[in-house]
């Protein structure tokens, strides 16, 4: 198997990226998109800082992860981690629960590059993929391509081949990929695996049934822990809407707002902390039925993910909100609860809706901040 297979949604060869930074330099969609993020930049000195990069891991060392590191320190009180020692010398499949649409790759490839460690292919829905700059820039920053909204019918050739592709980068390449544990991120932030993404990873290997070829991605659960998600309001306003109108469907526009408020807004402390490797786990699902199995291993994985969680006072304050109680009052002060109420109120008052049901918008907030201690708790009586 060679790359040539997957050249409709791998990143770009090293042999392009001088071509695609020329391209990417004279698109104004581009020019746009940096200037906003970086407003006080000097294009010129930009554009032939850019131009010297020959390699992807050129762009991702000298010009990404400088940036995302700048974007980090802006909008959060700093970025902590753990488990490393978890990842061992294997390429793995690292999949983790999913807050930010850029960040949440963004910054385990940053952090991989401080030590000394090559960035993971990242997986990234063709959705977002809203203008072609943006296509080429992820590919440009070693993203392959998740094909979205295709027919029924080409729905098992495309996962077939997204399957093969993963198992290709980790047995064949030799390098790791981070993928989502679900299709867009958990709104409510109830971290569940999507039992199809695991249906699509066991299409294609190069031999073995199901738990062979779950077992041949070396998966490492990962969880990402956010103090406060700067698009909570928008997601909460997303609730309301699909509450009133079923047939309420966001918009291409929609998608732009969350990633420009994720990238953008204030995130407070941020950790990353590696889970256990699922395979020693796997031996013991072999005798389930194979729908079981599927089951079984979005459960492992789910379980790893809960258990690693960092928590903030604002989750067990939403916990204790919610439950009109002061269980975990240890955890925090009063004058912290008064906060996170402010801190509510505010993002509610972002909410432009005719008919804005408060008491439901808070609810929401509150079960977003609170569910990752639920889950946390039940994985723990497990």
């Amino acid at each position: 198997m060679s790359d040539n297979k997957f050249v409709d949604i791998a990143p770009l060869e090293d042999k392009d990226v001088k071509k695609a930074i020329q391209e990417l330099l004279v698109d104004p969609g581009f020019m746009y998109a940096v200037k906003y993020i970086l407003p006080d930049i000097n294009w010129d000195e930009f554009s032939s800082e850019m131009l010297k990069y020959n390699t992807k891991f050129d762009f991702q060392s000298k010009m990404i992860a400088p940036t995302v590191w700048a974007l980090a320190n802006k909008t959060s009180s700093g970025v902590t981690s753990s488990g490393w020692e978890k990842l061992g010398d294997k390429a793995r499949l690292i999949i983790s629960n999913h807050r930010d649409i850029i960040l949440d790759a963004g910054i385990l490839n940053i952090l991989r590059n401080e030590k000394g460690m090559e960035t993971t292919e990242i997986a990234i829905g063709d959705n977002l993929l809203i203008h072609p700059w943006i296509e080429k820039l992820v590919r440009l920053n070693k993203s392959f391509l998740v094909r979205r909204g295709v027919s029924v019918r080409q729905m098992l050739e495309v996962s077939i081949h997204m399957s093969e592709y993963i198992h290709y980068v980790i047995n064949e390449k030799k390098e790791s990929v981070w993928l989502a544990q679900r299709e867009g991120r958990a709104k409510d932030s109830n971290d569940k695996t999507q039992e199809s993404v695991l249906k699509m990873l066991a299409l294609s290997a190069p031999s073995g049934g199901f738990v062979e070829r779950i077992k041949s991605l070396n998966i490492l659960p990962l969880s990402i822990s956010y103090e406060y998600d700067p698009c909570d309001y928008l997601k909460a306003m997303e609730f309301q809407l699909k509450r009133d109108n079923p047939e309420y469907k966001k918009a291409q526009i929609d998608d732009l707002r969350n990633m420009e408020i994720g990238l953008l807004g204030f995130k407070g402390k941020i950790h990353f902390r590696f889970g256990d490797e699922i395979n020693d786990k796997l031996g013991s699902i072999e005798s389930l039925d194979k729908k079981e199995r599927t089951s079984a291993v979005a459960r492992i994985i789910d379980r790893e993910i809960h258990l690693n969680y960092e928590f903030y006072p604002c989750n067990y304050i939403a916990h204790d909100l919610l439950e009109s109680s002061n269980k975990y009052k240890e955890h925090y002060t009063d004058q912290q609860v008064n906060d996170f109420k402010e801190y509510m109120s505010k993002q509610i008052d972002k909410i432009k809706l005719e008919n804005k049901d408060i008491p439901f918008l808070r609810n929401k907030i509150l079960e977003m901040y609170s569910n990752t201690l639920k889950n946390y708790l039940k994985a723990k009586e497990e």
